[in-house]
């Protein structure tokens, strides 16, 4: 599967985005979807997993509230809606696909092996 981030940005504090991922090679619709993100100089966080039927999501504390994770499994599609964006929020945004099929575990970073091209979003103070 290719998956394919768009969206990113510069954009001030206390502003939105959205991002979106758009997957090929293969339907999605069966898979839990993530986004993970990684900013300079630190380690890559999973910041929110969306199950395969939208109706499960998990978010990490550093986002929650803010950001809200969406899929369209119809478009092969998964969005990011992120908004009250902090600076401490820019990092390239990366999608990911879970690895099994069918898997619940959309909470759990290690259950997610493959990652998209990122999108770099940067919130100016």
């Amino acid at each position: 599967v290719q998956l394919q981030a768009s969206g990113g940005g510069l954009v001030q504090a206390g502003g939105s985005l959205r991002l979106s991922c758009r997957a090929s090679g293969r339907p999605i619709s069966a898979y839990p979807m993530g986004w993970f993100r990684q900013a300079p100089g630190k380690e890559r966080e999973f910041i929110t997993g969306i199950s395969v039927n939208g109706g499960g999501t998990y978010y990490a504390d550093s986002v929650k509230g803010r950001f809200t994770i969406s899929r369209d499994n119809a478009k092969n599609t998964v969005y990011l809606q992120m908004n009250r964006l902090k600076p401490e929020d820019t990092a390239v945004y990366q999608c990911a696909v879970g690895d099994r099929y069918y898997s619940g575990r959309y909470y759990d970073p290690d259950d997610f092996g493959s990652w998209g091209q990122g999108t770099q979003v940067t919130v100016s103070s």
